[in-house]
C-alpha cells in the first residue's frame, strides 16, 4: 500500500523531488548583471520554517553580507503567522546566517572585496525538505544598460509576433 503524502503548499514537490520554488528575487535580472551562482542552505527557526510552508517568505529586498569569515542574509523577511509560539520572538526580518563550505566563503570574499561584487540572493527553493537559497555574484546595472535590456526583450518579443503571423500566412 503505498503512502499518501499531504502537500500544504503545493509547492513542496516539483520534479523528480527536486523541490519547489518558495520565493523570487525578479528585480535582481533587471537591476544586476548576474555573473555566477552559488547554493547556500539557510539557518531558520521553527517559527520561520512553519511560515515559509505557508507562502510568506520575501527576499525582494534582501542581500547577503560577509563578516568575519561568514555569510549572513539581511533584509528576508519572513513573516510570522498569527499562531507563532509566545514564547519565541518572531522577528520577520532578522540577521540570518548562510551555510556554504569554506572554499565558497572564501572565493566569495575574494571576488567582493578585490572585484567590487555585490551577493544577491535570486531565489528560495526547498531542496529535499531543506530550505536553500540561491546567491548570485552580481554587479549593478546602470540606467543605459537597464533601458538597452528593455528595448532587447521587447524586440525579441515582437520578433516571435512577426514570425508566427508569417507562418501562419504560410
Amino acid at each position: 500500500m503505498a503512502k499518501k503524502t499531504n502537500n500544504k503548499a503545493g509547492k513542496d514537490k516539483g520534479k523528480g523531488g527536486a523541490g519547489g520554488t518558495i520565493a523570487l528575487n525578479k528585480r535582481a535580472r533587471h537591476e544586476y548583471h548576474l555573473e555566477q551562482r552559488f547554493e547556500a542552505g539557510l539557518s531558520l527557526q521553527g517559527w520561520e520554517l512553519k511560515a515559509i510552508r505557508a507562502g510568506r517568505a520575501n527576499i525582494g529586498e534582501s542581500y547577503a553580507v560577509i563578516r568575519h569569515g561568514e555569510m549572513f542574509l539581511f533584509g528576508a523577511q519572513i513573516t510570522p503567522l498569527i499562531s507563532a509560539s509566545t514564547h519565541v520572538v518572531a522577528e520577520e526580518r532578522r540577521t540570518r546566517k548562510l551555510l556554504l563550505h569554506r572554499q565558497e566563503i572564501d572565493t566569495l570574499i575574494g571576488r567582493v572585496e578585490r572585484e567590487g561584487y555585490t551577493l544577491i540572493p535570486t531565489a528560495l527553493y526547498w531542496k529535499g525538505n531543506k530550505v536553500k537559497a540561491e546567491l548570485a555574484l552580481a554587479k549593478g546595472k546602470q540606467q543605459h544598460d537597464k533601458r538597452a535590456a528593455s528595448k532587447e526583450r521587447d524586440w525579441a518579443r515582437e520578433k516571435q509576433r512577426v514570425l508566427r503571423q508569417h507562418n501562419r500566412d504560410a
